[in-house]
């Protein structure tokens, strides 16, 4: 075999690199950084700060008094209904009143928001932040879920509804106005 032949031999064309599966419609509020052409972005900041946690009220008093509901909630969510607020939120009281250590479960459900919202690690590492700051942490993850468009209050599920109703409503023409009827008339 000629030099030439073996060069033909050991060049073979490129392949095109197989095309990203779409993007399908899910019926869950994502945040845009999320879909945009599946490339890598850098970390966005969180919505709020850590310490912000008068912001909004009633989740500030929500995780001060029960802090298992509001991490309920977060885990529901983030988890993407596959464990229910009730379970997640019995485990971390568990954990709560017999390691006295919460935070060891609910510093995975930071870093799991993080990683599937894009939101940078700060002020510092996430088990640092619930280990010190832990119903501060609770609250601005609650508030975080709230700014990407959940209702934490009707749990995954219900939000996949509420965003499937909306999507209809929204592809559906406007029905018309009933029409009155005239009664009767002398």
């Amino acid at each position: 075999m000629g030099m030439a032949e073996l060069q033909k031999e050991s060049v073979t064309p490129a392949r095109p690199a197989p095309s990203a599966p779409p993007l399908t419609a899910t019926g869950i509020p994502v945040d845009p950084i999320m879909i945009s052409n599946n490339t890598p972005h850098s970390p966005v900041p969180w919505s709020t700060g850590l310490c912000n946690c008068c912001e909004d009220v009633s989740s500030c008093c929500l995780t001060c008094w029960c802090p298992c509901v509001t991490f309920g909630r977060i885990a529901e969510i983030v988890d993407r209904g596959s464990t229910s607020c009730g379970v997640s939120g019995t485990i971390y009281s568990l954990m709560l009143c017999l390691v006295g250590c919460s935070c060891l479960y609910s510093c995975f459900y930071r870093s799991k928001l993080r990683g599937q919202y894009l939101v940078e690690e700060k002020p510092c590492t996430d088990c640092c932040v619930h280990f010190w700051c832990e119903e501060c942490a609770l609250c601005q993850e609650y508030r975080q879920l709230q700014n990407q468009g959940f209702d934490m209050s009707i749990g995954w599920h219900g939000n996949v509804e509420r965003q499937k109703r909306l999507a209809a409503t929204m592809a559906s023409p406007s029905p018309l106005p009933p029409q009155l009827q005239s009664g009767m008339t002398r």
